[in-house]
């Protein structure tokens, strides 16, 4: 039985950051290292905020968590202290819950029924709570490999070893089938290696699960681009199933403001990827914000990453460019009521640290020097109007005072167009939607027989939780398509929308 009353007599707590100047100078994660002791009484004070009310939204697919996590009930196990129990009912519906732990906007705390009102204290830290079990639940050998008892003698292949595609993998590994992870990088997490920056997660985070899928049973290919260095045609032979789990990193560009072809503007992920290999040890960047006036155009998490890589590359300053006016500070319940995703302003760490935000302005023009480089931009103020019609928005400016900021590296985040255009995906016959996605029927398969998809190339740049989300119910359609039955779950249904976040 959950503590009614913990509400009242706790407030919610966010986890300690490390000091800004001290955090700045490196690439370690942002929040502090309490210490086991610590943190556990910390974190079983925030369970205890969880009433286990009659109708949990926080893990209702359509308001609150992709993956069904059974919030109320490790909450209270948390709260009673048994990790143990906790840690194995939270990995009972998240494979990965060190990355949700970390990275995912946390839509169940939008859920919580104690988020209703600002006098409840807000909602249960749960992406706090599910951080630490995880945490809890590797200090104490409680994650351990869970090889398969009996073998189908089914192989699989996996195109993509981002959070959909290793979620994929252990599901159908366990199983019994005889699972091939393809990765074209050198190393192995798509997004969760070479996007997310290591401040927001350590890539031994990363390595650790990785291991444990190793011991498991699935094999591991970097370095082959499936379609290339693999061909459709030996991809059929030699694989009963395939799962494209290839993600959805074509960059949404900005091709119409003058001055974009000048040297020094690119896309986010060509400052993220290189930024990441640099913490790998490979050496300094290509694109590196070093001693320049840093302008990142986009409001979302991939311009928060860009943010505060610059930052931490030693820029001289940083201006994140948002065209949408700035969102409230609280839930407009008109807009956006409960239990559905707030909008409202979301502050990242690095957002304290330095720099500024502008919101509702858009740039005019790139300006550049006599060698070709981009030395500053003309922003103006705007508004975004939405056409009744065609659903069309368009950026319209307010007033006609220009403004000049200085700019040596701007950073287009302004989002994703779906799939890369690739050989694998033509040499299979498959079109891409008007979303730039793959599609597929009810059972998670393509229009190509056997070929399966999930995670960002099914859904559009998304969510790591809808990824992992993804993964495990692909998995499940992929064992039912070989053996004509499966005991594995799923989560979610192909055409289930992500009505919390949007």
């Amino acid at each position: 039985m959950a503590d009614p009353t913990g509400f009242l007599k706790y407030e919610r707590a966010e986890p300690p950051k490390r000091p800004k100047d001290e955090r700045v100078h490196d690439w370690q994660e942002v929040y502090a290292d309490l210490g086991q002791e610590e943190r556990n009484r910390a974190v079983r004070t925030q369970a205890s905020r969880c009433m286990d009310c009659g109708i949990p939204f926080c893990h209702s697919g359509s308001a609150g968590c992709p993956l069904g996590n059974l919030i109320p009930e490790w909450n209270d196990l948390v709260r009673r202290g048994d990790w143990a129990e906790a840690s194995e009912r939270l990995h009972a519906t998240n494979n990965f819950p060190e990355f949700t732990g970390k990275l995912c906007p946390a839509p169940c705390e939008a859920g919580c029924v104690l988020s209703i009102s600002p006098a409840s204290g807000g909602p249960v830290a749960i992406k706090r709570v599910e951080e630490t079990i995880s945490a809890q639940a590797w200090e104490s050998g409680y994650v351990q490999p869970e090889q398969a008892t009996v073998s189908t003698g089914q192989r699989v292949a996996v195109v993509g070893s981002g959070p959909a595609g290793l979620a994929a993998a252990q599901q159908l590994t366990r199983a019994g089938h005889e699972v091939t992870v393809f990765e074209r990088d050198d190393r192995l997490g798509g997004l969760l290696r070479y996007g997310i920056p290591e401040f927001k997660m350590e890539k031994k985070v990363l390595d650790r699960r990785l291991a444990q899928l190793r011991k498991e049973g699935t094999t591991f290919v970097t370095g082959c681009e499936v379609g290339v260095d693999l061909t459709v045609e030996e991809l059929r032979e030699r694989y009963d199933a395939v799962v494209l789990a290839v993600g959805a990193l074509r960059g949404r560009d900005d091709t119409t403001t003058p001055g974009r072809d000048l040297r020094g503007i690119h896309l986010a992920m060509e400052h993220l990827v290189p930024a990441n290999r640099q913490c790998e040890g490979d050496g300094p960047p290509a694109i590196d914000a070093a001693g320049k006036h840093v302008v990142i155009i986009g409001g979302g998490d991939t311009g928060a990453d860009s943010y505060g890589t610059a930052i931490r590359q030693g820029a001289l300053s940083v201006t994140q460019l948002d065209q949408y006016p700035q969102p409230p500070s609280t839930r407009d319940d008109d807009r956006s009521p409960w239990p559905t995703w707030p909008y409202i302003l979301r502050t990242y760490p690095v957002h304290e640290e330095t720099g500024e935000r502008r919101f509702a302005v858009a740039v005019k023009r790139f300006i550049g020097d006599d060698d070709g480089n981009v030395r500053a931009i003309e922003l103006h103020k705007v508004r975004v109007e939405k056409d009744p019609e065609t659903g069309r928005r368009e950026v319209v400016p307010t007033s006609e005072e220009v403004e000049e900021l200085p700019a040596d590296l701007v950073l287009f985040a302004i989002g994703f167009e779906g799939v890369e255009h690739m050989r694998l995906v033509d040499d299979l016959g498959l079109k891409l939607t008007r979303r730039g996605t793959l599609s597929c029927g009810s059972d998670w398969q393509t229009e190509a027989p056997g070929v399966f998809v999930c995670g960002d190339a099914h859904r559009g740049a998304s969510l790591v939780v809808w990824a992992i989300a993804e993964g495990r119910s692909v998995a499940n359609a992929v064992d039912t398509y070989l053996t004509g039955a499966s005991d594995l779950p799923s989560p979610v249904h192909p055409t289930a929308l992500p009505l919390a976040v949007v």
